[in-house]
This record gives C-alpha cells, structure tokens and sequence, in this order.
C-alpha cells in the first residue's frame, strides 16, 4: 500500500539511528559534526558525542555520512524501498 511507504532520508536515518553507527555530519556553513544519531524528526537530529547531545536542525545539514558501509537492501526481491522501474 501506497501510504505505508516511508520515504528515503527517514528508512535511513532510522537505520542508522538503531544500527548505533558513527556518523559525520556537513552542515551547510562547512562545519562537521561526528556522533550517533539517537533521535529525529522531520526538522532536527539528535547528535550525541561523549556523553553530550546536539540539537541539530535538518535544513542545516549538507551530508551524513556513516563511518561504515550500510545497506537499505531488505534481501527479498525487489527491495520495497526502491523506486519502481517504469514500465
């Protein structure tokens, strides 16, 4: 079902949220921020770095970059995350 369907940015971030995987973040004024991701919404993310906790806002963000390669892929077929081929 059409609805059911969650979009990219967040399947992504929720993997890595509960993967625990270090991630490197871009802001768009060049600043990188490293930590783990405990928390998210539609306009923040919640970074967390030796035992501190930054409130960082998504239209402030460029690039997250995991510290490991991740995969989306759900290993049955066609994943339900990837777009449809057109016909």
């Amino acid at each position: 079902m059409a609805t059911d369907r969650q979009n990219l940015q967040d399947v992504f971030l929720n993997h890595i949220r509960k993967s625990k995987i270090s991630v490197t973040v871009f802001l768009v004024n060049g600043v990188k921020l490293q930590g783990v991701i405990t928390w998210f919404d539609n306009f923040c993310v919640l970074l967390r770095r030796d035992g501190q906790s930054q409130l960082v806002y998504k239209h402030a963000i460029s690039t997250i970059m995991p510290a490991q390669p991740i995969s989306l892929y759900d290993g049955e077929g066609q994943s339900e995350h990837a777009p449809e081929s057109p016909s």
